[in-house]
């Protein structure tokens, strides 16, 4: 019977590898200058580097992904060509059920096509930057999660509090005073652990901004640069915006065009600073209508969220053009009088 194991051949002969990584075991496809496959290999995280190591200057595709980027710095130190491609365009190049193998192959085809978008490696110092974005998202969550349990303990008790920081601190203040009787000895053993917590999360997050908010000094919008390593991918600031999620969703068909609820494809925490950003400009404008016409005409004619994603796509294609180009951004009414 005829061994479906392809045994491994010189070396010399590799071309182009589809490398497809995980925490553990990776697998290795390769092929040579004749597009015929010579190696068929998995390797555990120990043995990647000096298998490539022992190779000569080839191409590797991989999937991007938050690790990619580590051993697409890796690989490229070793003297290899290194391209990074979006899982979803790959899966189209998997020819039939996913493993890791069919995985492998599919990412080395896709590599070679002159069509595939390649994603710029991050370096190790940008993705400290984006760390520390989603550092501060993670701990945010967690303080809202402990607010509410919080609420609902006192609630229990018809202790409540409006809504907001000062809400909050209301509630602190009845937990911290001992003298408070509405709060039973036991009860207050209990939520006093939730104050505490909230409290240490609130100086971490504190600590967190700060290093953001330096940076924000010097680099604008510090997210999307740690995020977007070369705007340039993009063909324009729509593209930009479409890739986060902020367009509305096509299904056309017969020459007709039906738009749907924006795509939700892409970034998530890039789309959710944007449309969070967007409410707090939608919030100015209502206090101080005729610094923001444009805002305030849109608000008489749409509902307050859909005017929030607009100015959201606006403000993504207005970040897209400063990174593609360079520049400073000029508030319009500034930039009328200039």
């Amino acid at each position: 019977m005829r061994s479906n194991h392809i045994r491994e051949p010189s070396i010399m002969q590799i071309s182009t590898i589809g490398l497809d990584i995980a925490k553990n075991v990776f697998q290795v496809h390769g092929i040579d200058a004749a597009e015929k496959v010579v190696v068929r290999k998995r390797l555990r995280r120990r043995q990647v580097l000096e298998f490539f190591k022992a190779l000569p200057p080839c191409l590797i595709g991989m999937e991007a992904c938050a690790t990619a980027h580590y051993w697409a710095r890796e690989l490229t130190k070793l003297g290899h060509r290194v391209r990074l491609m979006p899982a979803k365009d790959v899966k189209a190049y998997v020819k039939r059920n996913k493993n890791d193998a069919a995985d492998a192959e599919a990412i080395c085809e896709a590599v070679r096509r002159p069509t595939m978008r390649f994603v710029r490696i991050k370096s190790a110092e940008q993705q400290g930057q984006l760390m520390q974005h989603r550092t501060r998202d993670v701990l945010i969550r967690q303080r809202t999660q402990i607010i509410n349990a919080l609420r609902a303990h006192l609630a229990e008790l018809g202790l409540v509090a409006a809504q907001g920081n000062a809400g909050v601190n209301e509630l602190r203040a009845i937990v911290t005073d001992e003298q408070d009787t509405r709060l039973p000895i036991d009860a207050r053993a209990s939520v006093i652990v939730l104050a505490a917590q909230l409290e240490a999360l609130e100086s971490v997050i504190g600590a967190i901004e700060k290093r953001i908010k330096m940076q924000h000094r010097s680099s604008g919008a510090t997210a999307i640069v740690a995020t977007v390593a070369d705007p340039t991918i993009f063909r324009s600031g729509r593209d930009f915006a479409a890739w986060i999620g902020l367009v509305p969703r096509q299904d056309s068909t017969g020459g007709k065009q039906k738009l749907g609820p924006i795509s939700k494809q892409g970034d998530r925490y890039l789309r959710r600073i944007l449309v969070v950003g967007a409410i707090a400009v939608l919030r100015r404008a209502q206090e101080n209508p005729g610094k923001y016409p444009w805002l305030t005409q849109l608000l008489a004619r749409r509902p307050f969220k859909v005017v929030a994603v607009a100015l959201a796509n606006k403000m993504a294609r207005m970040a897209w053009a400063l990174l593609a180009h360079g520049g400073t951004y000029r508030a319009p009414e500034l930039a009328e009088t200039a």
